[in-house]
């Protein structure tokens, strides 16, 4: 049974919170925090592995390396999100406005993230003799850095009466919402969400049917081939791993977050409280920790380079020219 109290029971202006038994309480803040702090540690071994190991720097890693700092980040959020769960913000309203405002740039990052992947995958399975060419490491350097600082400027004006006056919208004390614009809503919502979606289901299903037709090649020329032809399948064969590897990751994305955006299309307007909708921006957050845990299943990389991690071998001289592949 759940009965509700004041989340300030000293001001007559304060919301309610919603009061739940004692241990379902204490096992759904064990559970998130967990979720957070293996968040962190995941994302953080991710980013020390490709930073470190000169083997790890290649384009499609670099995208890697952007989601997964995302990630990381998103994993801190993820502690404030916790307080919301009984649907009271004890933190004010300034630290209210700097979290909507940091978790919609790392939100719009991942998804920025995904968008980046989707291309490189498409390039290096439909056009591999200009992949090198086309997909530079400057050029993804400079798409990462562009998919960072576009998206601190459109939440600047997406949030912008928020961030100007913050706390403006809050019917009572202890509650955490933001407005946006009708219009401005559903123009985002087609930038951040459905063009973007859209962007990625096509690409990844052009790759898919390039990459079949091309394991049939593989196969009906399997004992025709030369020495130099079995390296160029194998090159191939790992671009199609990789291809596969990421496909996963993109849909477990997709899955995780659809129901946030799906809540908000619903909505009758763009107000959006995060305290009503605590438990589908967590199953968002979600997919930040699944994403390690999908190298980790599919990437052998990542696996030696999580043990010269926990085994301290990376502080020795020249263990960035480790052999990790």
């Amino acid at each position: 049974m759940e009965e509700t109290e004041l989340c300030f029971p000293q001001l007559n202006s304060s919301c309610s919170r919603v009061v739940r038994p004692y241990a379902l309480t204490i096992v759904t803040y064990v559970i998130l925090s967990f979720i957070s702090l293996l968040t962190v540690f995941l994302n953080l071994l991710v980013i020390i592995s490709i930073s470190h190991f000169k083997q790890l720097h290649s384009t499609t890693n670099f995208l890697i390396l952007s989601l997964a700092v995302s990630d990381f980040l998103i994993g801190f959020l993820l502690l404030f999100q916790i307080l919301l769960i009984d649907g009271c913000w004890y933190l004010g309203d300034v630290m209210c406005t700097v979290y909507q405002y940091l978790d919609y740039i790392l939100t719009t990052t991942s998804i920025g993230a995904m968008v980046l992947i989707s291309i490189d995958r498409y390039v290096a399975i439909c056009d591999p003799l200009h992949y090198s060419t086309k997909v530079t490491q400057k050029r993804v350097q400079v798409c990462i850095w562009l998919c960072w600082i576009l998206a601190g400027l459109c939440s600047a004006i997406l949030m912008n009466d928020n961030l100007a006056h913050p706390g403006k919208y809050n019917s009572c004390s202890g509650e955490c919402v933001f407005v946006i614009d009708y219009i401005a809503g559903r123009v985002d919502m087609f930038l951040s969400f459905i063009g973007p979606v859209t962007v990625i289901i096509v690409l990844y299903m052009r790759v898919f049917v390039v990459a079949v037709s091309q394991a049939r090649a593989m196969r009906s020329h399997i004992k025709a081939v030369t020495v130099q032809g079995s390296v160029k399948a194998h090159a191939k064969k790992s671009e199609m791993k990789a291809a596969r590897t990421l496909g996963v990751v993109i849909l477990v994305f997709l899955m995780c977050l659809c129901p946030y955006f799906s809540l908000s299309i619903s909505s009758q307007d763009t107000l959006l409280s995060t305290s009503a909708s605590a438990l589908v921006i967590c199953l968002f957050y979600l997919n930040s920790c699944l994403n390690p845990v999908i190298y980790a299943l599919f990437y052998p990389w990542f696996t030696k380079s999580i043990k010269l991690i926990v085994t301290l071998k990376i502080l020795q001289p020249g263990s960035c020219d480790t052999n990790v592949l």
